[in-house]
Parts: structure tokens; sequence; C-alpha cells
């Protein structure tokens, strides 16, 4: 089976060093391109994903709640694109419920990993990952500011820019 490359993309930043900022940018910029539009494409939901562990990690814990919950119900209908993508959808409920519960009891952040049932897809993303000079599946490291609050630091120039630039050609119709 051929992958996206996005999607390979998203499981070396999943998985390598759990940037899930990143993870959301790749996939997201994917979405776009093949299912524009479409907030109930399992795209979406993998999104949600990395952006619910975004927020759970950085203890905004009613934004990883909602956003990991979003991400069930929007997946939940998308088991067989999951199926196609190679992984396993009925762990990968099992884990995101798992989460939420965590979540809920207050148990502090730990990684997950998604369950890979591909083999060849395991194999390609973590080859993948070592590339980049990540090691497959490593924890968070926590004391990265940089990784931990990376929306809050990163230069918005460009999207200010380009909301700018949206807003008057918006009024110049």
């Amino acid at each position: 089976m051929t992958y996206p490359q996005a999607y390979l993309q998203y499981l070396v930043h999943f998985h390598g060093n759990r940037d899930y900022f990143e993870c959301h940018e790749v996939l997201e910029e994917y979405w776009k391109e093949v299912d524009p539009g479409n907030r109930s494409s399992h795209w979406v939901g993998l999104i949600q994903i990395a952006v619910g562990l975004y927020h759970y990690r950085r203890n905004n814990v009613n934004g990883a709640k909602r956003m990991l919950s979003k991400s069930l119900m929007n997946l939940k209908p998308n088991q067989t694109a999951l199926d196609e993508l190679g992984l396993d959808a009925s762990s990968l409920f099992r884990i995101l419920n798992n989460t939420l519960r965590d979540i809920e009891e207050q148990v502090p952040y730990k990684s997950l990993d998604l369950p890979i049932k591909d083999p060849v897809l395991l194999i390609k993303a973590a080859d993948l990952c070592r590339k980049e000079g990540f090691k497959w599946c490593m924890p968070s490291d926590l004391s990265n500011e940089q990784l931990i609050h990376r929306h809050s630091l990163r230069d918005r120039t460009p999207v200010i820019d380009e909301r700018l630039k949206a807003l008057n050609k918006k009024r110049l119709t």
C-alpha cells in the first residue's frame, strides 16, 4: 500500500520528536488539498488527535478533552479509512477513550503511540523517523519549551499577512 507523504510525515512527528504542532501543520495542508472543507474527514480526526495531545501536554485539560472527544466522534464513522491508513481502529478508539479517562482523573500527560497494524507502514515510518534524526516512539521531551509551547513561540507574521490580504480582497469585492 502506498501512503501519502504528508501522512508519513505526520507519523514521523507523532512518534519521533512528538511535535504535535507539526503533525497538525503537515496534515492540515494535505487535508486542504485532498478533501477541502470536509470537517468530518478522517484527516481532520487525525489532526484533532495531535491537537488534543498538544493541549494535554500543556495541561490545557479543557482543550485536550474537547479535541480528543471531537476526534473520536469524527473517526468512528471513518473506520474503513483508518484501516486503509494501516491503523487498528478499535485499538485507536480504546487508546483515545483511555486518554480521555486519564485527563478526567488528572493523570499527567504521557506520550502515546498510534496503533499501526500494517508492518510495512511501521517499518517505513520508523525508517523515515531515524533518517530525520529521531528515535521512534521516544517519549516527549517535557523540558523542551519550544516543543511544549510552540504555538505561542512561533513567528505569526505570515499568518497575519495572509489574513490581511484576504480581508483586503474581501473589502474590494
